[in-house]
């Protein structure tokens, strides 16, 4: 049986130094890559592309999706303008996200979306974000918590009957976090699926079951015998390739 290839949406990365500073390089993390292949995939790393007709063209090879981390969402997607403690954004990079999104959905194909993947598909369905965590008046726990990526650092509890709770078998754990905005509120035809011990949305799901958001990282744990279950989330996606 051929293995499913899995599409994952990259980035770019700009050389600060060395022989060709400003140089850009398009990547993923490793992490996101090894997740694919330990799971039964293939992956197959999606160049950030301008061009509408050739997103289109990148779908077609895949038959499933991974949305990965990176940039802040650009915030006039969600009619807010810039506040003074939002990171870098790069609005050709949510264009390409959110197509893919589209395309995916219209062909039922499953994505995950990981920590901006997940904020991505919030945003593209109508919701909106915090810019930074302080701008939430609620008390908030830390969610941005340093280089330790394979340590859980604060609880995690997904709601019962939701596709995450199934998809992972598990409803009440810890989670890695490496985010500094946060989910504000959650689009109105997505279901909130987790949520932080702050009250913080850090799980949301498309109504068909197909898209999967989530704002820990689940590809830097896959190897940690504790959190080994966050392997089911790239299942989630393998095993429902079309």
């Amino acid at each position: 049986m051929t293995k499913p290839v899995i599409g994952i949406a990259g980035s770019v990365i700009i050389d600060s130094g060395g022989m060709f500073p400003g140089y850009r390089r398009s990547y993923v993390n490793e992490d996101y890559v090894d997740s694919v292949v330990q799971n039964g995939g293939i992956p197959y790393i999606i160049p950030v592309i301008e061009d509408d007709d050739v997103i289109k063209g990148q779908l077609e090879h895949v038959q499933g999706l991974i949305l990965s981390g990176g940039h802040d969402v650009d915030p006039h997607l969600y009619g807010e303008e810039l506040l003074p403690k939002i990171g870098e954004t790069w609005p050709a990079r949510d264009h390409f996200d959110m197509l893919l999104l589209k395309l995916a959905e219209e062909k039922g194909i499953p994505v995950l979306g990981v920590c901006r993947g997940a904020q991505i598909i919030n945003v593209a369905h109508g919701g909106s974000l915090y810019q930074d965590i302080s701008y939430r008046k609620e008390l908030t726990y830390k969610h941005e918590q340093g280089n330790t990526p394979t340590l859980p650092t604060h609880g995690m509890k997904v709601k019962k009957g939701t596709k995450l709770a199934k998809v992972l078998g598990k409803t009440d754990f810890m989670v890695n976090s490496f985010h500094h905005q946060l989910i504000k509120k959650v689009a109105p035809d997505l279901i909130e699926s987790a949520v932080a011990p702050d009250g913080v949305p850090e799980g949301v799901e498309n109504k068909a079951g197909t898209v999967i958001g989530v704002q820990w990282h689940p590809e830097m744990l896959h190897r940690n015998p504790d959190t080994a279950f966050m392997n089911n989330l790239f299942k989630f996606v393998i095993n429902n390739a079309k």
